[in-house]
């Protein structure tokens, strides 16, 4: 049900013209690669064709400023898996509003989201307590609105996976482990 293909194309119609930026398929890391003198366009290069990774690198262009949508990668920092506590606080810290941005998009299609700490060979931390944070940040966008480009690809794939729009807070429940343990 879920094809990237699609994803592909929705974005296309959605940004092409009025951002000059592209969605494209990659065979490795993630990574986002501003115009320059071999390609016209910016891409948005996901990887390895998997649907989630284009959802979270969508996400990550849409927090993206117009200033930082002229640099690789955005300008961020980013260390990668094998993260210790510290680099792993300020990963999870950087990552709550594009991961609250990922779960909006993939409710809008229908696609089950999950938070990723992307750290399995360094230090675990909790990822109920990080879901959580992303949780709330999500909210927070409900409640107060998200940026023009999130709308407009919000709406599109609402339109195209036959979701309901507008979102609401009733579509994101979430529950901790310990929430679930006092209900019983």
């Amino acid at each position: 049900m879920h094809q990237v293909a699609d994803l592909i194309s929705i974005f296309e119609h959605t940004f092409y013209q009025s951002y000059n930026t592209r969605l494209v398929k990659g065979e490795h890391e993630p990574i986002y690669i501003p115009a320059n003198d071999t390609t016209p366009h910016h891409q948005i290069v996901f990887a390895h064709g998997f649907y989630a990774s284009a959802l979270h690198e969508i996400a990550h262009w849409l927090v993206a400023g117009s200033q930082r949508r002229l640099v690789e990668d955005y300008g961020y920092w980013y260390c990668p898996d094998g993260r210790d506590a510290s680099q792993q606080a300020e990963f999870e810290l950087v990552e709550v509003k594009p991961q609250a941005i990922e779960w909006a998009l993939s409710v809008a299609a229908g696609f089950d989201f999950n938070v990723s700490v992307d750290n399995l060979n360094g230090e675990q931390t909790c990822r109920f307590a990080f879901q959580s944070r992303v949780h709330a940040k999500l909210l927070e966008l409900l409640q107060n609105g998200f940026n023009p480009r999130t709308t407009l690809l919000l709406k599109a794939l609402c339109k195209f996976y036959n979701t309901t729009w507008p979102l609401h807070a009733a579509q994101f429940s979430w529950h901790s482990p310990e929430e679930l343990k006092d209900a019983v």
